[in-house]
């Protein structure tokens, strides 16, 4: 299995906060236990790499080899 990185930096940034802001809120209680969902987003921030985006062909990230100027 060939994991490439598809999670750009913008999209890093906002699965964290996204992530935080649900266990946040789990852990006050607002939302139940449902909010430690917030996981999945931060463990993917942090791996650069998401499941779904490589099933939808999805990539947010600049490619390694940008084409060339000829």
């Amino acid at each position: 299995m060939n994991i490439v990185q598809n999670i750009g930096s913008a999209d890093k940034i906002a699965r964290l906060v996204v992530g935080a802001l649900l266990i946040l809120l789990a852990l006050m209680g607002q939302i139940g236990m449902w909010g430690w969902i917030g996981v999945i987003p931060i463990a993917t921030a942090l791996m650069g790499w998401c499941p779904a985006y490589t099933l939808f062909g999805i990539k947010t990230c600049p490619t390694s080899n940008p084409p060339s100027a000829s």
